[in-house]
C-alpha cells in the first residue's frame, strides 16, 4: 500500500507538543493547525501513533478532501475514495459527521449520501450487491467545512484519552491526553521528582510515570483497526507492542509523592496507580493542603487544584489559591506548573508566572500556570 496521511486531533493548546510527539515517529510531511496535527505514514505510523501518542484524542486515515457544494459532488467525490483498501465486503462501515458554514447543511442528508456512494464503491469492487455488515467495524466519518468535504476512518475506537487504568474518578477528573501534556510543558525526565498535592484519581502523577519511564500510554488498550483485515494479517499491532515493551526504561529513577484531604481520593490513586503498573514509584498519602511540605531538593510540582463541580464556592476556591501561595516554598530547583479557570488565580496565589499556556480541560477554559524560576519572594 501506498504512502498514507494521518490526522490526529487534539486539545487546543497542545498542538506544538502533539506535534513533537509526532516527530519523535520519524514521519513525514508533518503539519499543524488548530486543534489537529496531520503528518504522512505508512500501516505501521497508525499502530505507532495509536499505541505511543499521549496527547493525541485519536488516529484518523485521511481517506481524501474535495470541494461539494451539491449532492451529486459529494456523492461523486466520495465514490473517488479507496475504501476498498481498508473496508472487507463483510465489514461494518457506520457514517458520523457534521457540517459548519456549508451549502450542503443537513448532516442526515449528507450522511446518507456518503453511505450510498461507499456502498456503490464497493459493489463495484466487490461484485456484490448486498453487505450484510456483520464484521469488523470500520467507522466513516465526514467533515464539511465551508464546502470542503474531509472523510476520514477513525483507527483508534475509543479516544485515546482511555488508557486503561482509570476504572474509576472522582468528581470532575483531568483528562488524561490533557495531564499528559502538561507533564510533557514541566519537562519531566527519568529521574525527576515530581508532587501532586490535590493528586484526585491520580491522573498527572501516573501520566508523569508513564512518561518518565517510556511506557507507551496505549500499551494495554486495543484499537478498532487491530481488527481490520489490513492490518490483522500481519500482526501490526502486535509487533508494535512488543517494541514498546522493550523500550520501557526499567531503570529510570522517577519518584513521586500524591496527596489529598480525602481518603477516598488517595485509595483511587492507589489502585489507578497499580492498574497502570507505576504504584510502586509512589508515595500516597491523606494530607491538607495546608500542611503541605517537601524535603526534596529538586522537585516539580504539578497539580490541578479543586474548581467548578468540585468546589462549588468560588471564593473557597480563592482562599485555597492562597493558601498554596502561602505553603509552596520559595527556593531554586522547585518548579510549579497549576491548571486552573481562575483568571486571578495570580492574584490570590500571590505571585505572576513566569509562563502561561491556554488550554481546555473538557469545554472549561483553563491557564496552565508556569513557575520553573522558582517562586519569588513574597511582598512584606
Amino acid at each position: 500500500m501506498s504512502k498514507i496521511k494521518i490526522a490526529c486531533p487534539c486539545i487546543f493548546g497542545l498542538e506544538s507538543v502533539l506535534s513533537a510527539e509526532v516527530k519523535k515517529l520519524g514521519v513525514q510531511n508533518i503539519e499543524v493547525t488548530d486543534g489537529k496535527v496531520t503528518f504522512v505514514g505508512d500501516l505501521i505510523d497508525v499502530a505507532k501513533a495509536n499505541i505511543w501518542l499521549r496527547t493525541a484524542e485519536r488516529v484518523q486515515i485521511v481517506m481524501g478532501s474535495f470541494r461539494a457544494e451539491t449532492f451529486e459532488e459529494l456523492f461523486q467525490g466520495v465514490l473517488a475514495l479507496d475504501f476498498e483498501n481498508f473496508i472487507r465486503k463483510e465489514d461494518a462501515f457506520p457514517v458520523k459527521g457534521w457540517s459548519l458554514n456549508s451549502k450542503l447543511h443537513s448532516v442526515p442528508d449528507c450522511q446518507s449520501i456518503v453511505k450510498k456512494a461507499i456502498v456503490r464503491r464497493l459493489e463495484n469492487k466487490y461484485n456484490q450487491s448486498w453487505f450484510e455488515e456483520t464484521g469488523s467495524r470500520v467507522q466513516v466519518q465526514f467533515s464539511i467545512l465551508k464546502d470542503i468535504v474531509t472523510v476520514l476512518l477513525d483507527t483508534s475506537g475509543a479516544g485515546l484519552h482511555k488508557r486503561g487504568y482509570r476504572q474509576k474518578s472522582n468528581i470532575a477528573p483531568i483528562k488524561e491526553t490533557l495531564a499528559a501534556g502538561i507533564v510533557d510543558l514541566a519537562r519531566i525526565h527519568n529521574d525527576s521528582v515530581i508532587l501532586d498535592p490535590f493528586c484526585g484519581s491520580g491522573t498527572l502523577l501516573i501520566e508523569a510515570a508513564l512518561y518518565a519511564l517510556n511506557i507507551a500510554p496505549g500499551i494495554n488498550r486495543r484499537f478498532a483497526a487491530e481488527k481490520w483485515g489490513v492490518f490483522s494479517e500481519d500482526n501490526i499491532f502486535k509487533s508494535v507492542r512488543l517494541e514498546a515493551l522493550e523500550a520501557i526504561d526499567r531503570q529510570a529513577e522517577f519518584r513521586g509523592y500524591g496527596y489529598d484531604v480525602d481518603p477516598a481520593a488517595v485509595e483511587l490513586t492507589q489502585e489507578n496507580a497499580r492498574i497502570a503498573g507505576v504504584a510502586n514509584r509512589f508515595q500516597i498519602a491523606q494530607q491538607d493542603i495546608a500542611d503541605f511540605k517537601t524535603d526534596e531538593l529538586r522537585a516539580t510540582i504539578i497539580t490541578n487544584p479543586p474548581y467548578g463541580e468540585r468546589m462549588l464556592d468560588v471564593k473557597d476556591a480563592q482562599k485555597l489559591y492562597k493558601t498554596m501561595g502561602e505553603v509552596f516554598e520559595r527556593r531554586k530547583f522547585l518548579n510549579y506548573y497549576i491548571i486552573s479557570p481562575d483568571e486571578q488565580f495570580e492574584e490570590m496565589f500571590g505571585s505572576g508566572a513566569d509562563r502561561r499556556r491556554k488550554l481546555y480541560n473538557g469545554m472549561i477554559k483553563c491557564q496552565l500556570y508556569m513557575y520553573f524560576k522558582g517562586l519569588p519572594e513574597k511582598r512584606v
